[in-house]
């Protein structure tokens, strides 16, 4: 690997939000990217959501019409794995957060793309080491969790793996800053630190209303008004989604093995319910896509009435 390797061709695995989102940003920047998913449906929503966003900076003139049709033609998307990190700088893998898929995942990419491929995660917790298990360059496989929506949200942590060599830490870091993003390094374990820090304090808004010491909006009032946070613990989790919320704090409690991570059992509760939150319309909020107004999911009503 050389230390001003060039990436121009970049490979994102998995069309759903974070995959979609990542895709934008390379293509915006002037990257070719190939959006690689198994489901042809599932890459066709993702184009018109990239397009949509697309859309929304041209109107706020963050960029012109002209940079968003490059953009768009810089994108392609494909349903064949094998093919679509043949030509791969660096692979990005956005797919579910489950460890089994991921190793099957960065097995097949490893066997596919080429040999001085750069091969990362966006894993919101789970151990880059373990990943790059699955794989015969270790020292090429790294961490790279994006924040939603990435368009947005400038921060990248980049999470060295045991193995991984100092020479991917800095082509990463260089390749971030090249996308307008902000690389911050941290170790490989559960949690990182972004989710580390957020989970726990989404857990104990929802130990807080578990406790009945408040209710939904009191307490999201509270973080907004008090800590001058743009979102409330109980809103925010509803739009990671709850199951996603349960899995990432599965992980911290189970690597530390410290009961303060364990999962509070209303959270478990309502996941095995099927309250999930935006994504199937009903969490702590109720979610309607004809309705901004924000609703308190009425099972929480009575007990604070």
């Amino acid at each position: 690997m050389r230390k001003n390797q060039r990436m121009n061709n970049i490979t994102v695995i998995g069309a759903g939000t974070m995959g979609n989102g990542i895709a934008h940003v390379f293509a915006q920047y002037g990257y070719q990217v190939i959006l690689c998913d198994i489901s042809q449906t599932a890459l066709d929503k993702a184009l018109v959501t990239i397009e949509k966003n697309m859309g929304r900076m041209v109107e706020k003139q963050k960029i012109s019409e002209q940079s968003k049709r490059d953009a768009l033609g810089r994108l392609t998307t494909s349903t064949e794995l094998s093919s679509a990190v043949s030509k791969a700088d660096l692979v990005i893998e956005a797919a579910t957060e489950n460890l089994d898929l991921k190793l099957k995942i960065f097995a097949q990419i490893d066997q596919f793309s080429p040999e001085n491929a750069i091969l990362a995660t966006n894993t919101s917790s789970i151990s880059i080491t373990k990943i790059a298990s699955a794989t015969k360059r270790p020292e090429k496989v790294i961490g790279m969790h994006f924040m939603n929506p990435v368009p947005v949200i400038r921060l990248v942590e980049v999470i060295r793996g045991f193995s991984t060599s100092n020479e991917v830490c800095e082509l990463i870091f260089e390749i971030s800053k090249k996308i307008d993003k902000v690389p911050v390094e941290v170790k490989d374990y559960p949690g990182f630190v972004a989710n580390r820090l957020l989970m726990a304090m989404l857990n104990e808004a929802i130990h807080t209303l578990y406790d009945g010491i408040c209710g939904v909006e009191e307490i999201d009032t509270i973080m907004k008004l008090g800590m001058t946070h743009q979102m409330g613990p109980l809103l925010l989790a509803d739009f990671i989604g709850l199951d996603v919320c349960l899995s990432i704090m599965k992980v911290i409690h189970e690597g530390f093995g410290n009961p303060k991570y364990a999962p509070s059992p209303l959270l478990i509760n309502m996941v095995n319910a099927g309250l999930l939150g935006v994504k199937n319309g009903s969490g702590f909020y109720l979610h309607s896509k004809d309705s901004k107004e924000l609703v308190v999911n009425p099972k929480f009503l009575s007990r604070f009435s």
